[in-house]
């Protein structure tokens, strides 16, 4: 079964470029999931103890707007991670994750890695290098939103 882990991991473009050693490492945190359309990886404000790198399918990231109910601000797709409130106490969903489509992804148990990273130093600033670019696209991504919205022209 970890063999079988690894080689899923080892495929996956988020990994890409780590070495061995390192790729064992992070399988031994993972497994398998599948999401149904509709289905919610996560919801807001739940614990963030496992996040997700999407093999197959789309997520939509939603937050709940008063009077408006969910807003999808973002949809990510094969390739691509899904959540990182894992990364920074008190570890809870600061948002929605749902499946607009059959999603299937390597579910990575965030307790397992944290511990990890926290063992082996090196471990965790590769860790880091993989994941401080996520989080700002996403701020980016939000910053456009926002201008997109409230912008106006002068």
């Amino acid at each position: 079964m970890i063999e079988g882990m690894l080689a899923v991991v080892r495929q996956h473009p988020f990994f890409a470029g780590l070495d061995e050693p390192t790729l064992e490492l992070v399988s031994g945190c993972c497994r398998n999931v599948r999401f149904d359309a509709g289905q919610y990886l996560f919801r807001e404000s739940d614990p963030a103890d496992e996040f997700f790198l999407i093999r197959q399918g789309r997520v939509a990231l939603e937050t709940a707007a008063p009077g408006r109910g969910a807003i999808t601000f973002q949809t990510v797709s094969e390739g691509e991670v899904v959540g990182l409130s894992w990364l920074i106490p008190p570890y809870r969903w600061s948002y929605d994750a749902r499946a607009i489509e059959l999603v299937r992804a390597i579910g990575i148990d965030a307790r397992c890695l944290r511990g990890k990273c926290d063992t082996d130093p090196a471990f965790g600033y590769a860790m880091m290098l993989r994941f401080v670019p996520v989080l700002v696209q996403r701020l980016q991504a939000s910053r456009l939103q926002v201008l997109d919205v409230y912008g106006t022209p002068r």
